[in-house]
């Protein structure tokens, strides 16, 4: 399988995953845009609904204002004085006794009263009494309509006071301007009375303000994390769905490999077998053939050539016919006939067959076994398995050497290890050594391996080939453990 193949099909598989990406960003985006424009939107609403409540509010002291400026000192002083001469200590005096006494406590910083001609006639600052230029067209209004007006005047720009964590005293006044009425009897028809000057205070709504900057705060920095909650989550379950997506990606590759490798093995088997059906037969007869005139031989002569000839044929006639049933074995592998076996005595029945060989070679062959190594096996086809393994380390020792064999028992598993003290698997092979055909060795079919595998794979077990950190090779085989009963 090319580079370009795989990419090929690869990429469909990752581009809508690449668009998905794409389009949560702009759903980030999006989110982040609407939660901002709904954040200062409830903002800007609760900004005017406060502001709403300190106007009505304000609107209440000046007409309390109005009311006792009326009752307290404008009556009294026409019925002391005859008419209101504010230059007069005494009348200045009451007049500011009573303002004083009723903006007690409600966050008020000036009171002024302006008469006809706009001139400041009263000044809860006394510097300011009897100057002109000071009223503006608020109150030049309210003389020529009668309507009163507020203003809120911020000395903090609003993304300064959005900076800060507490403003200081002063930081937003609200400005009520407000016409001063003599009060008519409750039975006349006409309510309100004429206008006899007008009232310009301004409050300390510092507090209230930074109610306001607060409560936007909250609002925006709220939008904000739940934007950024919403994109995380999203994000997260396209990392998943990507990840998903890529090991799917990965095991239909793997599928894909595993069938092409399937069908390639699977035609190479029917030729092999082929092949080796036409071999066997004369190879039987070659071999018998051979064994009787090499008997015939060894008693007239034992020595001559001809009964080195006849030797080496006959040698040769069963390497051959070992090399023919590995071909037949890996065309035709066997369905295994399950039954439960002791992994142990396979093991120990395998090592008394090869213990002439260890001996000969100088081979220690040590052996660990747990209790109840029990599984469901066919008995002949797992001791081919261990055989097999077990002379693949020897012919790696090469001479003397230990070959360690351990079996344990957890979690519902059997684990059996065999390892060597030899040079190990060279990393660049241990891929490639389960491949049919694939040999590291001068001579044999490389299937050795392969029917291990094969064998293995039939009783749903696992093979793990590796090396020792001390060196040597290690052979670790995971066998389903046999259920009790």
């Amino acid at each position: 399988m090319t580079n370009t193949d795989q990419h090929k099909r690869t990429a469909p598989a990752a581009s809508p995953f690449q668009l998905v990406k794409l389009l949560s960003w702009s759903f980030f985006v999006l989110i982040v845009g609407f939660n901002l424009m709904l954040s200062i939107f409830l903002a800007d609403y609760a900004r005017h609904t406060l502001m709403k409540k300190q106007e009505e509010f304000a609107l209440l002291l000046a007409e309390n204002l109005n009311h006792q400026i009326f009752q307290r000192f404008t009556l009294p002083t026409l019925i002391g004085f005859g008419r209101i001469e504010l230059r007069q200590k005494a009348q200045f005096e009451r007049l500011d006794k009573t303002v004083r006494s009723t903006i007690h406590s409600f966050h008020v910083i000036e009171v002024r009263i302006y008469d006809f001609e706009q001139t400041v006639a009263y000044s809860t600052n006394a510097a300011l009494v009897g100057l002109e230029g000071l009223a503006g067209h608020t109150v030049k209004a309210a003389m020529d309509t009668g309507q009163h007006s507020f203003e809120v005047i911020n000395f903090n720009p609003t993304y300064r006071a959005f900076l800060r964590p507490e403003l200081e005293k002063g930081s937003a006044v609200m400005r009520t301007v407000y016409t001063l009425r003599a009060e008519r009897r409750l039975d006349t028809p006409e309510r309100t009375g004429p206008i006899i000057g007008v009232l310009e205070f301004t409050q300390d709504i510092t507090d209230v303000y930074s109610t306001v900057i607060n409560f936007q705060r909250i609002i925006i920095l709220s939008s904000l994390l739940s934007s950024l909650g919403l994109f995380f989550m999203l994000l997260l379950m396209i990392r998943r769905a990507d990840r998903l997506a890529a090991q799917r990606t990965r095991e239909k590759e793997m599928l894909e490999r595993d069938l092409h490798q399937s069908e390639k093995m699977a035609s190479m088997g029917r030729m092999v077998s082929g092949i080796a059906h036409e071999i066997r037969n004369p190879l039987g007869i070659i071999r018998s053939s051979a064994e009787l005139l090499l008997g015939k031989s060894r008693r007239e002569d034992p020595k001559s050539s001809h009964t080195r000839i006849l030797q080496a044929i006959f040698d040769e006639s069963k390497r051959l016919s070992r090399t023919v049933n590995e071909f037949l074995d890996y065309a035709r592998p066997k369905a295994p006939r399950l039954e439960p076996v002791d992994v142990t005595q396979v093991l120990d029945q395998m090592a008394v067959f090869l213990e002439s060989k260890l001996q000969q070679q100088e081979v220690e062959l040590a052996r660990e076994y747990a209790p109840g190594a029990m599984i469901m096996a066919d008995r002949d086809l797992i001791y081919r398995a261990f055989y097999n393994l077990v002379a693949n380390a020897l012919e790696a020792l090469n001479g003397p050497g230990k070959i360690r064999i351990s079996v344990n028992v957890a979690a519902g598993q059997v684990v059996v290890n065999i390892e060597d003290s030899g040079t190990g698997f060279a990393p660049e092979t241990l891929e490639k050594l389960r491949d049919p055909f694939f040999t590291t060795k001068d001579s044999g079919t490389g299937l050795g391996l392969t029917i291990v595998d094969t064998i293995l794979g039939g009783h749903g077990a696992q093979m793990h080939l590796g090396n020792k950190p001390e060196g040597g090779a290690r052979v670790e085989i995971t066998f389903p453990a046999a259920k009790a009963g």
